[in-house]
Order: C-alpha cells, then structure tokens, then sequence
C-alpha cells in the first residue's frame, strides 16, 4: 500500500479512533493527543512494515496505551510501552460503532465560536494537523494551536457528554454542524485572502466529512442538499481559473471542463433532496447550482427558474447575500436596471457596507447598463475591499477593460 493510500486511510480511521476513545475513557483532549501520536506512529511504520489486518484496531491499542501513559504520568513506562505497542500489537476489543457523527456534533459545540469549530473539526475529524490548519487560514501555527487548545477547554467545561442529542435539540445542533462543513467548503473553494483563488484540499476535505454525515443520515434532506450543492458547486473547479490562475467568471466558463461525473452525482443527490416533505436553504443552493449545471452554455441557462429559487431562498433564510445572488438574476430576466434596484436595498445593511461582493456585483450590473464610468469606480472599489489576490486581479482586469 502507497504511502498516499496509507495517508488517506488514516485521515478516514482518525475520528473513528478518536471517537472509540473519548467514549471509553471521556478525556476529549488526552484522547485526541493520543490519537494523533498512534496516527503518527502508523504513518511512520505502515509504509515500511505493511499495514495490520485490523488498522482501526491496531490505532485504537496504540492510542489507549499511549493515553494511560499520559494519565499515568510516567515517562519511562510510556517510553517501554510505546516501543512495545510499535512492534507488535493485539488489538483490543474494538467497537464495531462508528462515533464520527457524535465526534463532529462535539467539535461543533454551540459554545464555541465559529471560527473554533471549523479549527476544531479539522484537527480532530478531518485529522489535518495543526500546522496544516493553520497553512490553510493563512496564520501562524502557534496562533491555530492555541485556537484549537482553548476550544477544547470550552468543550471540557461545558461538561457535555459524547452521545448524540435527540428530538429539536438533535435538529438545531446539526444545523450547526452543516454550517461549519458549509464555511470549511466555501473557504477552499473561494478562499478568502492570499494569492490562490481555492484550496482544493478544504474543499476536499469539507466533501469527505459531508459524505460521512450524508451515509449516517441518508434521509435528512438537507445532509443530501448540502453534498449535493457541494459536488455541483466543486465540478466547475477546472473552468474557474486560466492557466495563469486568473480567475474566470461563471458565464465566460469552458463548461467542456466541467466535471460531469460530480455534476451526474450531485444532480441525482438534489432531486433525492426535493423529494422530501421539508425544503431548507441547502436543498435550494443545491437546486440552483443544478440549474446552471444544466445549461451547455451560459445563454441556455434557465434564468426565470433561478430567480424563483431564490426568491423562496430569501424568505425561508433570509440573508443579504441571496438578495445579492438574486439581484443578478432579476437583471438576467428584468434588465439589469431592476437589478440595480434590488440591490440598493442592501446599501443599509452593515453586514454587506464596503463588501467587495456588493461593490463588483454593482459593476457587473452598471457595466451591463452602459454607465461605464460608474462600473469602473465600483470595480476599482471592489478591488481594494478584497483580501484575495485573484479576485483582486479579476477585478481590477474588468475596471480597464470598462475604463478602455
């Protein structure tokens, strides 16, 4: 087995381990510590020795061993016993349960804050070391761990218990839960500074652990609308950027490039989703990536069905940025005057003042209008409010093309 096979199977086994671990012994940071010393003990060993027949048996031995070394506070003996258990181990009486869902429901405590959870979730689920987390928002390492380190302490003071909740309580949590998988996507496939315009590995990584919730809670309709909006939003990747890694907007996409095993997936996983009695904002993300996944060419994209789309988006989530999403369609099927008049709705609300995504969706749509002059001021605007380097790019490409 390769050693990017062998890396792959551990990131799957990690929260399986850790899961099995914090519900026998219920010490959710000493169990994750262990965890990621028996994960590095088998990326270590495995390429060289081969893999054990049972590998989530051979990572929960380990881990457990090395946890009561740490409870046991004795160096020489955790020193003997690891050595030990790195060359021949019996695995242990094994659960054959899967906690992972418990174990994301966890990390996606309602304490914590989002930006703790998304950490959180990709240190202990994701199996992604700190280092990498911290690579991936563009902070120094010491400043993700003691992110990670003190949304663990909130998690033991809270004082919750590593069972999953029921009934209302069950909803609201995964409805937290959703949204921290829906930032962790969002944020690899648009990133929100630096010079890349994604990380596909965030992106990744956001579509695995979604799988894993979707193969436990196959009905849930939103679970399928989130997978699927995922899958039809993440095959465009190829299409979205030149070879120079400017960015490429959506109507001027070569749909050839398109994934279209994704998109075959994605759409089979919407139509599943609508047909359930509930209809929430994933399942309608997911219906409208569908529709322009539909369309061979910009032209033939079916504009009247996305505007309906999301105007029952807006009033079952309202949110200042589906008016902005609509906007662009009301101007696809109105004009792009009755777009510009939606969108000055939006210029009291603080959320969206100075927003980049305001500024360049009001160019696009005075640049359609014919008032180039105000296109290029909004361009420009839009391209110093963005702390991304190919949008910035992107944009200030359109202001001179406006301008010229």
């Amino acid at each position: 087995m390769t050693a990017p096979v062998i890396e792959d199977l551990l990131r799957e086994l990690t929260p399986q381990v850790l899961g099995a671990l914090v519900r026998r012994h219920g010490r959710f940071e000493g169990c994750e510590d262990a965890v990621q010393e028996a994960v590095l003990a088998a990326a270590v060993q495995w390429p060289d020795e081969g893999v054990p027949d049972n590998p989530r048996g051979w990572l929960v031995t380990v881990a457990s061993r090395r946890l009561i070394d740490q409870m046991r506070s004795d160096h020489a003996r955790r020193e003997r016993e690891s050595a030990t258990a790195a060359v021949e181990v019996t695995p242990e009486d094994v659960p054959d349960t899967d906690d992972t869902l418990v174990l994301l429901f966890l990390c996606c405590h309602p304490t914590l804050t989002a930006a703790s959870q998304i950490a959180l979730t990709l240190r202990a689920v994701g199996g992604l070391t700190t280092a990498e987390i911290a690579r991936a928002f563009l902070v120094p390492e010491a400043t993700m761990a003691a992110r990670i380190s003190r949304a663990k302490q909130r998690v033991k003071a809270a004082g919750s218990s590593f069972s999953l909740p029921d009934g209302a309580q069950l909803q609201e949590r995964l409805r937290v839960v959703l949204h921290v998988l829906y930032l962790i996507f969002n944020e690899g496939y648009t990133a929100s500074s630096g010079s890349e315009l994604h990380r596909a590995d965030l992106a990744h990584e956001a579509i695995r652990l979604t799988r894993m919730v979707h193969a436990q809670l196959p009905e849930d309709g939103e679970v399928t609308g989130l997978l699927a909006l995922m899958l039809l939003t993440h095959a465009r990747r190829e299409a979205r950027t030149t070879a120079a890694g400017d960015l490429v907007p959506l109507d001027e996409q070569d749909r050839t490039k398109w994934d279209r095993a994704l998109i075959d997936e994605g759409t089979a996983l919407v139509k599943a989703s609508l047909a359930g009695p509930a209809l929430g904002p994933y399942q309608l993300q997911a219906a409208i990536a569908a529709t322009h996944a539909d369309a061979a060419t910009a032209e033939e994209t079916d504009w009247p069905q996305v505007h309906a789309l999301y105007l029952i988006l807006e009033r079952i989530a309202p949110n200042p940025v589906v008016t902005l999403n609509r906007a662009i369609a009301l101007a696809e099927t109105e004009g792009p005057p009755a777009g510009l008049a939606l969108l000055s709705t939006l210029d009291g609300d603080e959320r969206m003042a100075g927003h980049h995504r305001l500024l360049s969706v009001r160019a696009h749509l005075l640049e359609k209008a014919g008032d180039l002059a105000g296109a290029y001021e909004h361009y420009r605007r839009a391209a110093r409010s963005t702390a991304s380097i190919a949008e910035r790019r992107y944009l200030e490409s359109r202001a001179s093309r406006v301008r010229t």
